[in-house]
């Protein structure tokens, strides 16, 4: 009787009597199939780790070492030449055109406490930019992420408009982590963790900051009219160039005047 041959080939392989295998022809195909499938695999998951890891040219971080005992003041920037410049013009009682600069401004940026860290998450090395683009431009922030150890370049894209009712509206058009557009994704969470704030945290909503995190975390447009010591002024107009930012100032008309936004200089 015969006895099967040593080493019994499985499907898509054969034992010759020296016990070597060889592949047949289905074998063979099966293996060529796997090797696709493999090199598909990998592709995809280099393709996914660039796009992650992808840090775009404009992310050109300034790096200063912040002077402790400087930290919790305002910057010199805003203290000594925009305040001043928009208390000083609004006085007139004429329009005027109040100009941020964008270098000045990452220079203010990277003054202050730097790396923070919120929810496990560190950022770090932010850059603000100012770009002429769709309507009147936008303003791009850029920063570092870093993620139980793995560093992402986020970026956030922002156009500020004044809508039909005389409204900034800070629209928040693009997220990105790397090059992958995560914009969906970003406005839920942000939204989410803006009312979860309000709901755990005694908020002014009347200070200028907490309406410019309403308009970007919750898309709630916000009456840009500000207090300047005995004059009420308004932002009748945004435009971004490059490099600076342009807001024309006009003065309040004294009917309808709404709640102006509470600028501190504390």
């Amino acid at each position: 009787m015969c006895q099967p041959a040593r080493g019994a080939a499985k499907s898509g392989q054969l034992t010759n009597k020296s016990g070597e295998t060889h592949l047949t022809s289905q074998g063979k195909e099966r293996l060529r199939k796997l090797i696709r499938w493999l090199l598909v695999d990998l592709a995809a998951a280099a393709f996914v780790l660039a796009v992650l890891f992808y840090r775009p040219s404009q992310y050109n971080p300034t790096v200063n070492e912040p002077a402790v005992g400087n930290r919790r003041k305002m910057p010199r920037y805003i203290s000594h030449e925009l305040l001043p410049a928009f208390y000083n013009d609004a006085q007139t009682g004429k329009p005027f055109d109040l100009v941020v600069d964008q270098d000045k401004m990452n220079e203010t940026i990277a003054l202050q406490k730097w790396p923070q860290e919120s929810q496990g998450i560190t950022l770090s090395s932010p850059v603000l930019l100012f770009v002429p683009g769709p309507a009147q431009g936008r303003i791009i922030f850029m920063g570092t992420a870093s993620i139980e150890g793995a560093d992402f370049v986020v970026t956030i894209e922002i156009q500020p408009t004044i809508d039909e009712q005389g409204l900034l509206d800070l629209e928040v058009v693009k997220v990105k982590i790397g090059a992958m557009n995560i914009t969906p994704l970003a406005r839920i969470v942000a939204r989410q963790m803006y009312e979860k704030r309000l709901e755990t945290v005694p908020v002014d909503t009347e200070r200028i900051l907490a309406k410019i995190a309403a308009a970007l975390l919750a898309d709630e447009p916000f009456e840009p009219v500000f207090e300047a010591h005995d004059k009420i002024v308004r932002i009748e107009k945004i435009t971004v160039e490059q490099g600076r930012l342009i807001a024309r100032i006009v003065p309040a008309p004294e009917r309808a005047r709404p709640r102006p936004s509470r600028i501190s200089s504390q």
